[in-house]
Parts: structure tokens; C-alpha cells; sequence
């Protein structure tokens, strides 16, 4: 559970950093996937979930 609550907390960071630091930054993201086609972002969102599992797979072999 703490784990969890770790890997959570982290993402919030990160995600508050980013609307706190360079939100016109992220805006200009935001326009660049609405150009991206669809299929092309679903294949990010799976990669992106894969390398995911990779680093939670790394952490725990690490000892986490």
C-alpha cells in the first residue's frame, strides 16, 4: 500500500510541477496531440504503459 501511495504521490509532483512551471508549455503540448492521429497516440499510450511496467519491474528487482 505504501507503495502505491508513493508511485501516486509522485505523479501528482510531477504533474503539479509541470501546470506550475510551464503552463504555456503545456498548452502548446496539449495542441500538438490534438494534431497526433489517433491510432498513432493509442500506440504511445501502449508503449508508454509498457515502459511503465518495465520500471516497477526494475524497482522491485532492485529491492523497492
Amino acid at each position: 500500500m505504501s507503495l502505491a501511495l508513493l508511485a501516486l504521490g509522485s505523479v501528482l509532483i510531477f504533474e503539479g510541477l509541470v501546470y506550475a512551471l510551464a503552463p504555456s508549455f503545456l498548452e502548446q503540448m496539449l495542441e500538438m496531440l490534438r494534431r497526433i492521429p489517433e491510432a498513432a497516440l493509442r500506440q504511445l499510450g501502449a508503449l508508454v504503459v509498457v515502459a511503465g511496467l518495465i520500471f516497477v519491474w526494475l524497482a522491485f528487482q532492485l529491492g523497492v
